[in-house]
């Protein structure tokens, strides 16, 4: 089948007792055995929830991986595949990624022995030159955030296999929809759940897709030892938003396209970030290993000035964090998402006190881009 119609289908057979269509929420702590030394599969919910379970089995079938983990929050889901790493142990990680990350790396696994080298991933001779004796792992984003580098998970992945690397892809801003990193090589893909696979801005969750059962095991050991995982409400969420993550992303990245395009044009606009975007050095790439080239836009505007009249006055698109939902959503990655990085770091990457972050929505892009040159011109 189809990846949409496998997301569509997510979760229909996990009920027999009654057939319903919609799967279940299993709001219970614990399960009653039906005998000595007997169990139904099912013992404490934080081993096992068939509502989390659904979507679990339904998130693996949709990145073609041998099991699917969900958990508490996209960080939930890094911190408990840090567990894979001991002591000494040195990661390769994309130089400009999302700010939690990076704060969780450095303020909080340092101290644990473990170190880490950022590098620009979408240069395959900057990683390969980044490792190091003692290098366990490749942490990358698919697509950067909040630039929109695009990184070969392929040849990333093929590197780490000549020297024996863990491949963990952060694949949040694609989804399996357009990318799937497992099939390109990737031992480990990582979502923030919260984005796109819900897609409606009221969801906070994790997802894991493992591609080798071994190791599969060593995570679910993790994610029942350490205990972040989904709770069945969040979990039915997730379900439901998948189930139309085919539609909702055909809709965003047409929208982001066409407003990518004007931005371009605009007077008031430096640079625009977007894959889509003729020109953009990760175009081809991304049109060889993926399906399209989703709905996040970066952009610099002309002058400092209009950073906080485009975040006051657009209308449609809110001022707030997250992204990828059904709603239009604006930041300002130098002081919001990526605060936790040094400034001489911002400085170098780019994300400067010009650049925001715009999640395309699903609403009609004629109306979005009348939203922004309203806001542009209302000096």
């Amino acid at each position: 089948m189809k990846i949409a119609t496998q997301a569509a289908q997510v979760g229909l057979d996990r009920e027999t007792r009654t057939g319903a269509v919609t799967v279940p929420i299993y709001q219970t702590a614990t399960f009653r055995h039906p005998g000595l030394g007997q169990s139904t599969g099912y013992d404490y919910a934080r081993s096992g929830n068939p509502t989390r379970e659904a979507l679990e089995v339904g998130l693996a079938k949709l990145d073609g991986g041998a099991r699917g983990f969900a958990y508490a929050s996209g960080m939930a889901a890094i911190t408990s595949l840090m567990f894979l790493f001991r002591q000494g142990d040195h990661l390769v990680v994309t130089e400009d990624l999302y700010g939690g990350s990076y704060r969780l790396f450095e303020k909080l696994f340092q101290q644990f022995g473990l170190s880490f080298s950022y590098v620009d991933t979408s240069d395959l001779e900057a990683v390969r030159a980044a490792i190091k004796p003692n290098t366990r792992g490749l942490f990358v984003e698919s697509l950067t955030n909040p630039l929109l580098k695009v990184a070969d998970v392929a040849a990333l992945a093929t590197l780490c296999k000549e020297r024996g690397l863990l491949c963990i892809v952060d694949n949040t801003f694609l989804t399996p929809y357009l990318l799937r990193p497992l099939d390109l090589g990737a031992d480990i893909a990582i979502y923030s759940g919260s984005k796109y696979l819900a897609g409606h801005n009221d969801t906070v969750c994790g997802l894991v897709t493992v591609k080798d059962p071994a190791l599969a095991e060593q995570v679910y050991f993790h994610q029942n030892g350490a205990g972040a995982v989904l709770g069945p409400q969040d979990s039915w969420l997730t379900v439901r938003g998948i189930k139309t993550l085919h539609v909702r992303m055909d809709r965003q990245q047409e929208n982001a396209l066409a407003i990518a395009r004007w931005l371009t044009g605009h007077p008031k606009v430096g640079k625009v970030y977007y894959p889509g975007l003729e020109g953009h050095p990760g175009r081809e790439l991304m049109a060889a290993r993926g399906t399209g080239f989703g709905a996040m836009i970066a952009f610099e505007v002309a002058r400092p000035e209009l950073v906080n009249q485009l975040l006051m006055k657009t209308q449609l698109i809110s001022f707030a964090e997250s992204l990828g939902g059904v709603e239009s959503l604006i930041t300002f990655p130098q002081v919001q998402t990526h605060a936790d990085i040094e400034p001489e770091t911002l400085k170098r990457l780019g994300i400067n006190n010009l650049l925001l972050r715009l999640s395309v929505g699903i609403e009609d892009k004629d109306d979005l881009i009348a939203d922004l040159a309203q806001a542009f011109e209302g000096e």
